[in-house]
């Protein structure tokens, strides 16, 4: 299994994975983005994300997709948005390379926190946290307004 910064090239099968997490977080009807927004958005005039790709004989069979944030309090924070794996490759190893390849460039750009949310069902992605450290809050609550919210608020 080769892990490896994500191309253009890549984006059709990316798609492919965000759309199988979506229907693994039981929400398919979700996803909005297409390949050309994504394609505009991670290598047009100002990318704001990156990913790493896990890539076997079968083509690409895992992502991590990520984008630099910024803490008033703290400063560079890398944010790590989706870690998928095909169903039929979980719990072999590939999420947990697709993690260190993150974790690595958080260390590589000086990031001061490295995030990252997780469902309060996923108890095997849970688990994997705990294993390695890292602090599961329970004390934030997760504000979001979608873009039909965004049109209407009253500014």
């Amino acid at each position: 299994m080769n892990i490896r910064k994500g191309t253009i090239d890549d984006l059709p099968q990316v798609h492919g994975l965000i759309r199988e997490l979506a229907e693994f977080e039981r929400a398919p009807l979700e996803v909005t983005t297409t390949v050309e927004e994504m394609e505009r958005d991670g290598f047009g005039e100002n990318p704001i994300y990156k990913f790493f790709v896990a890539e076997g004989a079968e083509g690409i069979v895992g992502i991590a997709l990520y984008y630099t944030a910024y803490s008033t309090w703290k400063g560079r924070t890398l944010y790590l948005e989706d870690l998928v794996v095909t169903e039929r490759l979980r719990r072999q190893g590939v999420g947990r390379k697709l993690f260190n390849a993150v974790a690595q460039e958080a260390k590589d750009t000086g990031a001061k926190r490295f995030r990252w949310q997780v469902l309060e069902w996923n108890e095997p992605a849970i688990a994997f946290y705990k294993t390695i450290g890292a602090d599961l809050d329970g004390e934030w609550i997760n504000c979001t307004m979608t873009e039909e919210q965004i049109q209407k608020y009253g500014i």
